[in-house]
This record gives structure tokens, sequence and C-alpha cells, in this order.
């Protein structure tokens, strides 16, 4: 599902410059390269960090109510069924070490470091 799902496109730094020749050691540790948008800039987070303290049901539950910021699909990994999802959780909670965070999120007036991706005003 992590592969499928695409995950480790937006939160494992280099894997699209790489066509996905990443070491699996590597993966869903955040990513340094931005997503800015007139919202702000958001960076991919490190998915082993997040759920290393997060209990499965907990995970399955913010999956299902949260939006994150874009460019997230949160429409598509709510409609993932529950056994996937608990399938993603155990798999990134047996990744390590946990590692660093990614950056955090900044808000439309501060530019961020290079490189970012640039996503277009769809309003």
């Amino acid at each position: 599902m992590i592969l499928t799902g695409h995950c480790n496109n937006c939160h494992t730094a280099g894997f699209v410059q790489n066509s996905g020749r990443i070491p699996e050691d590597k993966w869903l540790m955040g990513n340094p390269v931005g997503w800015r948008s007139k919202q702000g800039t958001t960076y991919g987070t490190n998915l082993r960090l997040f759920v290393k303290d997060l209990g499965e049901d907990d995970w399955i539950r913010i999956v299902r109510n949260g939006q994150p910021r874009a460019p997230m699909p949160w429409w598509s990994l709510r409609e993932t069924s529950d056994d996937d999802l608990r399938a993603m959780y155990r798999y990134i909670r047996s990744l390590q070490p946990p590692g660093d965070p990614a950056p955090a999120f900044l808000p439309p007036d501060q530019v961020p470091a290079r490189p970012y991706q640039q996503l277009p005003d769809m309003s």
C-alpha cells in the first residue's frame, strides 16, 4: 500500500528524483522540499515520527477525519480500507530509526528555502 499509494513520492526525500531507487531504510522520513501555494508551504511529514506515539485506532480516526494541506490527497487516503490502513500503520511503525522531523509549515508571507515546488493558483 505504501508503494501503490505513492506515499514515498512526498514523504521520502529524493524518491521521485531517483525514480524510486531509495533504500527502504530511508523511506517515509519526511521531505525537506516544500510545496508552496497561496495558503503557505507544507512539507511531507516524517510518517515514522507521526505514528511513533499514535495508537492504531487513532491513526484510522485521523486518516478518516483529517483534511491536511495540499498537496496531500486526503480524499484518496480516506477511501482506503481499514485493513489496508492498519497494514500501513504497522509497516510505518516497523521502520527504524524514526529520524528527524520534516520542516514545519510556513505561512504564505514566508518564503521557503530552496528547493520547493510551486503549486498553481487554482482560484
